[in-house]
């Protein structure tokens, strides 16, 4: 049975044992766990691939009931169709005082477990889409008010902007203002920027994606702005590898597909701020260059831990290269 991800707060699920959770937000799956779990029950959580490497161990623990024990629910996570046979055996052996959550990444409408769940009316199943800007909007306005909590709009957008489209980072950031707010009536820009943990990310992703895009002159501010050390370094080349191979992805897609699909139908979901940087990176980059990009990369972070001493020269040379660079 099929049931739309914000519905899970508004109706009356006692009747369901067996759930299945996919979709690529992460936070709003552990948000509506919270919502499944009774105060009676005890939580474990396990892999799938923990469960099959012993299935009879675990089939014992479900279906075995000590007279002082606690009603049980069981969260699964990474699950894909492999563990189909064994929800099908379990849901037949009407286990008593179980629940079992299963908690997927996508899944595509041709997953054997999906349909399962969508066809039975005993079982629930629902998608867990990406927040876009709205929704986190939302998310936000409601934490406020429910906290009393007054910041303005530009601080709003700032901590939105920074968590990168993920509820679960911008809750974390949340809580932590309304921690701060607890002594303190009113926050300002600073306060906030103080406060996040997601300051740093957000910079060396804001530099790297600059220098992809080739914006010498935002990618000069950022360089002057932040004063970078070389316990920085390794973090930077890893976000630079992991955002070329990004748009070695995408840019390979655009052979079929124009630019805007490639973009859109990417997973992860691109941040929808980033994506007019993306698209000047696909522009500025061909897949032989992107290649290259990807061999130097490693180059300079092998050439940054035979000399970590002089690593912030090593990655500021990489850098401009690359900023200056032609792609053909």
């Amino acid at each position: 049975m099929i049931i739309k991800s914000y519905e899970i707060s508004k109706k009356k699920l006692d009747n369901f044992k067996f759930f299945l959770f996919y979709g690529e937000n992460q936070g709003y799956k552990e948000e509506s766990i919270k919502l499944i779990v009774k105060k009676d029950e005890v939580v474990s959580y396990y892999y799938e691939n923990e469960i099959f490497n012993n299935v009879d161990q675990f089939t014992e623990t479900l279906v075995t009931k000590s007279f002082f024990e606690n009603k049980k629910l069981i969260v699964v996570k990474k699950a894909t169709d492999k563990i189909l046979t064994l929800i099908e055996s379990l849901f037949k052996k009407e286990l008593e005082d179980v629940k079992i959550i299963l908690v997927a990444d996508e899944l595509t409408k041709k997953s054997k477990l999906r349909n399962y769940f969508e066809k039975d009316k005993n079982l629930l199943c629902s998608a867990f889409y990406p927040d876009n800007y709205q929704s986190l909007i939302f998310i936000v306005n409601d934490f406020l008010r429910n906290n009393k909590i007054e910041i303005s709009r530009e601080i709003i957008n700032l901590i939105i902007e920074r968590s990168q489209g993920s509820r679960l980072h911008l809750k974390n950031e949340l809580e932590k203002i309304r921690n701060y707010s607890l002594n303190k009536k009113t926050i300002n820009l600073n306060d906030v920027k103080t406060l996040s943990n997601l300051n740093d990310n957000y910079q060396v992703s804001e530099l790297v994606d600059n220098c992809l895009a080739k914006n010498k002159i935002k990618l000069t501010k950022i360089l002057n702005e932040n004063n970078l050390s070389n316990d920085e370094v390794i973090k930077i080349i890893r976000v630079f590898l992991s955002k070329a191979k990004r748009l070695y992805e995408i840019k390979k897609n655009t052979n079929d597909v124009n630019i805007d699909s490639a973009i859109n139908s990417f997973k992860p979901p691109i941040f929808w701020k980033d994506k007019d940087l993306v698209k000047k990176q696909i522009n500025n980059w061909t897949l032989k260059s992107i290649k290259l990009l990807l061999i130097e990369t490693n180059r300079t972070e092998y050439l940054v831990k035979k000399n970590f001493s002089n690593s912030l020269k090593i990655l500021l040379d990489f850098i401009y290269k690359q900023t200056n660079s032609i792609s053909n």
